[in-house]
C-alpha cells in the first residue's frame, strides 16, 4: 500500500503540538509524525538546545513518491546536528534549527532529516526541498514554507490508504484553528508573493508579530 504525506499548517503552535498529542494517541507512530514550527522570536527558546544552521494548510495529502518512481527533489541544501528537547512522545526530541528563508524554528520527526539533507543529499535538503522530495506538490510546498516563515507551523504526517480518514480528522481537528491553504496563498499573493525564496531574510520578531495579529 503506497505511503502518501498528508501536511497541514497552523498558526498557533500549541494546537499543531495539541494535534501531534492527538495522532499519537490515536496510535500512529511517532517516528511518521514531523512538526517544524517558526522560532525567530524565541518564544520556544526553553524546549530544545544545540542551535543548527542549515542552508537551505487545509489538509493535503500527496504521494511520496513521483509518477516514474523516483522520489520527487527540489534543489537545496541542508547541515545538521544534535536537536536536543523535552516533552512526550514526539516532543521529546524536539530542538532548534536554522532554516534558511525561514530563520530559527523548533522541530522534530522524520522531516528534519530531510530538511538536513540526511539520508538524501545535499540536493534534497531545506523545508521546500524535503516537501517536494516528500510527495508534496512544488506549488503547495512553497505555500507551506512561506507559511512557516511568517510564523506558523507545520504537521506533516506518513501513512498508508488504511490511515488516511484517521489523520485527516485529526489534522483538520475541531478544537484546532487549522489554516486553508487556498485562502493562505491568495492571502500571500496579493501582497506580491510568488513563491517561497530561501534567499530572502527571514522576518525580523517585530514582522512577525505584526503578522500574527493581522490573522487574529
Amino acid at each position: 500500500m503506497a505511503i502518501r504525506t498528508f501536511t497541514h499548517l497552523y498558526d498557533d503552535y500549541a494546537e499543531a503540538e495539541q494535534t501531534v498529542q492527538a495522532l499519537e494517541a490515536a496510535g500512529v507512530p511517532h517516528s511518521d509524525i514531523s512538526i517544524v514550527g517558526n522560532n525567530v522570536d524565541d518564544r520556544h527558546a526553553s524546549t530544545g538546545r544545540t542551535a543548527t544552521t542549515g542552508t537551505t494548510a487545509g489538509t493535503v495529502a500527496h504521494d511520496a513518491i513521483a509518477h516514474d518512481g523516483e522520489p520527487n527533489r527540489a534543489a537545496t541544501g541542508a547541515t545538521t546536528g544534535t536537536l536536543v528537547g523535552t516533552g512526550v512522545g514526539l516532543l521529546t526530541g524536539l530542538g532548534l534549527l536554522a532554516i534558511p528563508g525561514v530563520g530559527p524554528v523548533v522541530a522534530a520527526g522524520w522531516l528534519v532529516a530531510t530538511v538536513t539533507g540526511a539520508g538524501i543529499g545535499a540536493a534534497g535538503g531545506g523545508l521546500l526541498g524535503s516537501l517536494v522530495h516528500a510527495g508534496v506538490p512544488e506549488e503547495h510546498a512553497h505555500a507551506y514554507a512561506e507559511g512557516v516563515r511568517r510564523g506558523g507551523t507545520l504537521v506533516s504526517v506518513r501513512g498508508d490508504d488504511s490511515q488516511a480518514v484517521t489523520i485527516e480528522e485529526i489534522l483538520a481537528g475541531r478544537q484546532v484553528r487549522a489554516v486553508d491553504l487556498d485562502t493562505r496563498r491568495a492571502d500571500f499573493r496579493t501582497g506580491g508573493w510568488d513563491r517561497f525564496d530561501e534567499t530572502s531574510p527571514h522576518y525580523t520578531a517585530e514582522q512577525l508579530d505584526a503578522e500574527r495579529r493581522r490573522r487574529v
